[in-house]
């Protein structure tokens, strides 16, 4: 098998197979560098299945040096994961080594293409070179930063595949690509003014306007107070300033959100320091290339307009990410500006430049475009350190479409849809489970069908043509529900009805490497087993099974849905049988007035389906709970966004102190399982308010009541089991207190606390969950 040479060694051939993120990070030129470092022969090239193939021939020694460089060298964005090698018979066909045109079929090996990433700094300091032939241009890139998920047509990553084969390479760039010294060595977005993507400055009705720096101009526009839409990496943004209550005003009435916070971006962690407080964590994360939003506390006397974030104590915060960012912002005079998703509520952000024209018309008063096409629309993705660990709000722009490593290989695909909103898909194969980008509410048509457009590029990317499972939500009316059995159909796959809570927990569960923990899954809603809605539970879980031991106990949703939206509903389901009807009525007209719409009509309608027991549902949802405490206390009465009261409830609390209310959780048995008395809790809440403690104080106290009471039932639970792990997930462990509480709890009872690191706790990160439960049914 091996030969040797003149000096007495072996001279063989290598075929090695790497997986993992190895293409568009420069993994090519480093081994490139490497072999010829090595004096070795052959060549090294992309795969079609996102995976790098390398052959090589020469002295065994120099090889198995070459192979173990592979791990402690790779370039700083690449990650591999596994380095598969075939020894044969050296061929003598090598005399250098090269990097050759790609191959479209596969290794046969699970890979993938890595995440968008931000601008580097050695591309950052050519663009603000007035002598660098690449200045003020905002589409520089090298084999280190800029756009790769979100430009990607199919595999293997080459500029042909991706949307910059529009803008074929000038002289000098191809010169660059060509050369194995240089960056921008096979740096496939690699562009220049000469060759590359331009933007425009537009009026509002469309029409062009000729500008000689249409990012100085952006910036001035901004500032004398217009609203601009951006086009970016992933889609576009609508700005505004952030000083200016006008402005803002303006803006919320025309993107109709009334209340939804809105993300902004400043031009550095200086500029940051000016509004928010910054430890050394957040500074890190927000400095990476992967630049999030990150929620940070706002500074007691910063400079923002408080319609930047109605009602809260925090603001999402980013870091310029693109070229496009840094060139506006080095012009502004705000400290920060709006970046806001530009689409419709609940529908896909926008990122078709005549679609953004004729649907933000009368929206926005200019708009910043360019001509690359967006391939895979990608929104930012937003970060909340709890506990000094990161939690996902929305896991898309900067970590898509990296996997989850599984401590288990199944032998099933699996492709797993989600929940309802915020939604996610994923799709597991072998030992990997990927999550796709941030797709939102899946009940307006628009998203679910961007969902189903989402799913096929992240299956083309994976080289996949069909799977064996299709997973969903247990709820029978979601529409990834209703759309499951169709996509299985095409796909050749059966289908698999995953209960909510145990997909929150079983992701929770891959995301540790854990086969078993006792679980606390609290959110908003959730498609019981016995039909009824969940939302508090304390469950025994396996990544196959659940056993339900425990949580809140099961209140009074009057209306359904509308107790969603109108937390007033869930104050008179949760003190019904607590109180007497005249008391309650009282209650709910001295505290809860304005809760409803209609008045006193709609008050005494809600009372009325009560006695009757009529369209009234069962929920255990800790959300419903911290709903009702947020409606009574006067800090929220109707939801205009995701989990608003829960968000500002969690504000109010911020500036409380817990210990100043006696306000402790109530456990009881009920139908032979441990659960919090919540009517109880709030009936305390009412007791507080009625002495006149400060409303913030009883905010915090009842947030560690629910807490501690989740947290004593898990502690049973797990001694009487003999268990030594709880975790906890849910949209309800966003919550930096109620988190706390239940770790601090956890720990003191001897206990190993888990949260989510990697993965939403909300409903963005359930399909992994899903796609985790089928695969160990089915395998």
């Amino acid at each position: 098998m091996f030969l040797k040479n003149w000096d007495g060694n072996l001279y063989t051939r290598a075929e090695i197979a790497v997986t993992g993120i190895v293409q568009g990070v420069g993994f090519r030129p480093f081994i490139y560098r490497l072999a010829s470092k090595r004096g070795l022969s052959g060549f090294v090239r992309n795969m079609g299945d996102a995976g790098v193939q390398i052959i090589v021939e020469g002295d065994k020694k120099r090889i198995e040096k070459f192979i173990n460089s592979l791990r402690p060298g790779q370039p700083p964005l690449a990650r591999i994961d596994e380095v598969k090698t075939t020894w044969k018979d050296a061929t003598n066909e090598f005399t250098i080594f090269r990097v050759v045109a790609s191959e479209t079929t596969g290794l046969g090996l699970p890979s993938v293409v890595p995440p968008d990433l931000a601008l580097c700094e050695d591309c950052l300091r050519e663009m603000l070179d007035p002598s660098n032939r690449r200045y003020n241009y905002p589409f520089i890139t090298c084999v280190n930063c800029g756009p790769r998920f979100t430009i990607i047509e199919e595999l293997p990553y080459d500029r042909p595949r991706t949307s910059m084969k529009a803008f074929p390479l000038c002289t000098d760039c191809l010169h660059e690509y060509q050369d194995p010294l240089d960056r921008r060595y096979h740096a496939e977005p690699t562009c220049c003014p000469r060759c590359g993507p331009r933007m425009e400055l537009h009026n509002g009705d469309g029409s062009r306007i000729d500008v000689a720096d249409p990012f100085r101009e952006t910036a001035r526009l901004l500032d004398e107070g217009s609203i601009v839409a951006i086009k970016g990496i992933g889609g576009i943004h609508i700005a505004s300033k952030t000083t200016d209550d006008e402005v803002l005003a303006r803006l919320r009435r025309a993107s109709n959100r009334p209340q939804q916070p809105f993300a902004v971006m400043s031009k550095d962690l200086e500029a940051v320091r000016t509004f928010s407080e910054v430890s050394d964590a957040e500074s890190k994360l927000l400095a990476s290339y992967r630049r999030p939003i990150l929620v940070l506390k706002r500074s007691p006397n910063h400079m923002l307009s408080d319609l930047v974030a109605p009602g809260l104590d925090s603001v999402g915060v980013m870091l310029p990410y693109s070229g496009i960012h840094h060139l506006i912002l080095r012009h502004g005079s705000d400290p920060a500006y709006v970046m806001t998703s530009a689409n419709v509520p609940g529908l896909p952000m926008l990122v078709d430049n005549a679609e953004a024209i004729a649907k933000l018309r009368g929206a926005v008063d200019y708009l910043l475009l360019h001509n690359r096409v967006i391939v895979n629309r990608c929104d930012d993705s937003v970060v909340k350190l709890i506990d000094g660990k990161p939690a996902f709000l929305r896991r898309s722009r900067g970590y898509v479409p990296e996997p989850i490593k599984l401590s288990f290989r199944s032998e099933r695909s699996v492709l797993a849809v989600g929940a309802e909103l915020n939604v996610s898909v994923a799709i597991l194969v072998g030992d990997r489970c990927f999550l796709s980008q941030y797709i939102g509410d899946t009940t307006k048509v628009e998203t679910l069908e961007y969902a189903q457009a989402a799913t096929e590029r992240l299956m083309r990317l994976l080289n996949l043509k069909g799977v064996d499972v299709v997973a969903h939500d247990l709820h029978p009316h979601y529409a990834t529900t209703r759309v499951a059995p169709r996509m299985a159909k095409e796909l050749g796959a059966k289908t698999f009805a995953a209960q909510h809570h145990h997909a929150h927990l079983c992701s929770l569960m891959a995301e540790h490497g854990l086969e078993k923990l006792v679980g606390i899954a609290a959110d908003g809603v959730g498609y019981g087993s016995d039909g009824t809605i969940w939302g508090g539970e304390v469950m025994v879980a396996g990544l196959s099974s659940f056993e339900r031991v425990g949580g809140l106990m099961s209140q009074r949703m009057p209306g359904g849905d509308l107790a969603t939206r109108f937390p007033a509903r869930m104050v008179a389901g949760i003190l019904w049988q607590h109180l007497g009807r005249e008391e309650l009525e009282r209650v709910l007209d001295e505290f809860c007035a304005s809760g409803f719409k209609r008045g006193k009509r709609e008050m005494s309608i809600v009372l009325r389906q009560l006695e009757r027991d009529l369209n009234v549902f069962r929920t255990s949802s800790c959300g419903k709970v911290l709903d009702a405490v947020a409606c009574l206390l006067g800090v929220c009465d109707k939801r205009t966004y995701e989990g608003e009261l829960a968000i500002k409830l969690e504000a109010a609390a911020g500036k409380g102190d817990a210990g100043e209310v006696k306000l402790e959780p109530l456990i009881e048995k009920v139908g032979g399982v441990r659960v919090v008395n919540t009517s109880r809790l709030l009936a305390d809440v009412l007791s507080a308010l009625r002495a006149r403690v400060p409303r913030r104080h009883i905010a915090a106290a009842a947030q560690r009541a629910i807490a501690r009471g989740l947290a004593s039932i898990a502690i049973d639970t797990a001694s009487s089991r003999g268990m030594d792990i709880v975790g906890g997930s849910g949209g309800v462990f966003y919550n930096w207190a109620i988190t706390s509480a239940v770790r601090k709890k956890i720990e003191e009872a001897g206990l190993r606390f888990v949260q989510h690191e990697l993965l939403p706790p909300g409903d963005g990160g359930i399909s992994i969950g899903q796609a985790v439960i089928a695969a160990r049914q089915y395998d």
